[in-house]
């Protein structure tokens, strides 16, 4: 079966997630994390893409990040995951993929799915019962998005600069978010997007994802579709 294109548009947001290969580690130690991030600081500025939020999970990584144009997290991803492997690989003596065949990306609407799905990425070691709070896992953007460090791996978005006139006030602002969960049919909503790789946001930006792109932008339902009532 051929497969189908990703929805990609420059300047709009993507949620990507890649996964280890049967579920196996891709990070060993603090060393394979910190070299991942160094291959994608150089990977981010190559393709131009602006990176908001990542988590770094045992086996898995989630990234926020938006493309200046459309194509470039296409090549960043196949670029920069081949050259980790090859580090991953030379350091652990090993040989073959690291990675769970393609990554899965979704279009994130900046509107009120922003700043919802920089949340769900850094609440991952959070769900994962690995921390009681995202603050105190160090391989995430929050330690970041939630203070006033700079990390030049990170650019702000419009919706997270839009929190606060200064860099303390959005911080806090920030942080502030995070004092209530994030519903659960809203993390459903933002898993089943990215499984899928659709658009998600609201019914008014996915109808203008689908003009762009001539193709469908939302879930369809889990399962086969029902049969006609006319039918045997």
């Amino acid at each position: 079966m051929a497969r189908h294109p990703r929805h990609d548009i420059a300047g709009i947001p993507q949620h990507v997630v890649q996964r280890g290969n049967n579920r196996l580690p891709c990070f060993l130690d603090d060393e394979d994390r910190q070299r991942y991030l160094q291959c994608l600081s150089h990977a981010l500025l190559r393709f131009g893409c602006r990176l908001h939020a990542y988590v770094l999970m045992s086996n898995h990584v989630h990234l926020l990040r938006t493309p200046e144009e459309a194509g470039a997290v296409s090549r960043l991803m196949h670029t920069f995951a081949r050259n980790y492997v090859g580090l991953f690989n030379g350091r652990h003596g090993r040989t073959g993929t690291l990675w769970e065949g393609r990554y899965k990306a979704c279009l994130v609407d900046s509107d009120r799915y922003f700043l919802a799905c920089s949340r769900y990425i850094e609440l991952n070691p959070v769900r994962a019962w690995m921390v009681a709070r995202p603050g105190e896992y160090p391989w995430s953007s929050y330690g970041t998005n939630a203070t006033v460090r700079v990390d030049p791996l990170l650019t702000p978005h419009p919706e997270y600069l839009a929190l606060g006139n200064d860099p303390t006030a959005r911080a806090s602002a920030y942080r502030t978010l995070f004092d209530d969960a994030l519903p659960n049919d809203l993390v459903e909503e933002i898993r089943s997007y990215l499984q899928q790789q659709k658009v998600l946001g609201t019914d008014r930006f996915r109808s203008w994802v689908e003009a762009r792109t001539g193709r469908f932008a939302a879930v369809r339902p889990v399962g086969r579709p029902p049969r006609p009532s006319n039918c045997p």
